[in-house]
């Protein structure tokens, strides 16, 4: 059974004996059609349809049957969400299913279809080749999401340490975009370990065994290297989460101790003025007086108050509390 032409999102390229089929925004129809024409398994189409499949690999006679999750990049940011991609690896054929928002996928495979040059350095001239290239570049990617990462640790370093900036939120963000990408790579690793010791040689031939061992051996190299870099940035980024916590926490204490200070301060003249209330003379109110002698309680509670207040901002400096304010 060939696969038709017509139907809308199913495309093929040819290079020499070897086929890539690439299906996006996979549907029952377009399923069935791939099913019947390869032979694949009921099961592994219901996988290809849902899009919340853990990663996984099975194998058959003929070919092996793989889902991976890739996050997908958006604009400025680093990533929004998990994009699932499953992979039919025979001999002779690889059918890529997707959601089409994996763009290095994308462009790999348009780039095979208008420049017939790129096409036998994309697909090479076997299924094992076709998916180390289709790897390496989705695994590329992940490097220059994870460099975005670790530019944007970078960035935060020194908002860490600037009282004016908060940083909560992008510390928070960075976290999450790590911790993410963690869930991303690991299952990746385990994977890649598993398709080069043991199926490698199910889509390639004798003669260029070794060589395609040798690309997979490439890839998972910068897989190590990434997850090696993940988990020096989520070292890095809980340093900066602590740090900010701290400082946030010491400059909240400064501010609650100034304030302390302040109303501390105040209760000599609150509590003497309270006393005697509206009993003294006061000068420039409504109970003035022209006798001078009249405003000796005043005077005498003024100097008194301010007598307390110097006596405990020297004993708040004796005891060390006020430099604390100023540090």
């Amino acid at each position: 059974m060939l696969i038709p032409n017509h139907i809308r999102g199913i495309e093929k390229v040819h290079n020499d004996n070897l086929l890539w089929v690439n299906i996006e925004k996979p549907t029952r129809e377009k399923m069935d059609i791939i099913a019947n024409r390869f032979g694949l398994h009921e099961l592994n189409i219901e996988d290809c349809l849902s899009k919340n499949q853990l990663p996984k690999i099975d194998r058959y006679d003929d070919h092996i049957f793989i889902i991976l999750q890739f996050p997908t990049t958006q604009k400025e940011k680093s990533f929004q969400r998990f994009s699932q991609l499953s992979l039919f690896v025979g001999r002779n054929f690889l059918i890529t299913i997707h959601q089409g928002d994996l763009k290095p996928l994308v462009e790999l495979f348009t780039s095979c279809k208008i420049d017939s040059s790129n096409k036998q350095n994309i697909m090479g001239n076997s299924a094992g080749y076709l998916l180390h290239t289709i790897l390496d570049s989705l695994v590329d990617d992940l490097l220059h999401i994870l460099m975005k990462i670790i530019g944007n640790i970078d960035d935060i370093e020194d908002a860490v340490f600037d009282d004016k900036i908060a940083v909560v939120k992008e510390i928070a963000i960075l976290r999450r975009e790590i911790t993410t990408l963690r869930r991303v790579m690991l299952p990746l690793k385990r994977i890649m370990v598993e398709i080069t010791s043991r199926d490698v040689k199910k889509f390639s031939s004798t003669a260029e065994e070794e060589d395609l061992i040798s690309y997979f051996d490439d890839v998972n190299d910068h897989i190590f290297k990434v997850i090696e870099a993940l988990e020096e940035a989520k070292e890095t980024i809980e340093i900066y989460k602590d740090s900010d916590f701290m400082l946030s926490t010491e400059k909240t204490n400064k501010i609650l101790s100034f304030l302390t200070i302040l109303f501390t301060l105040s209760i000599p003249l609150t509590v003497i003025g309270t006393f005697f209330g509206m009993n003294v003379r006061i000068p420039f109110s409504t109970n003035s007086s022209n006798v001078i002698t009249d405003y000796i309680p005043v005077t005498i509670i003024l100097i008194v108050s301010i007598g307390l207040v110097i006596g405990m901002i020297w004993l708040f400096k004796k005891l060390g509390w006020m430099d604390k304010l100023t540090d």
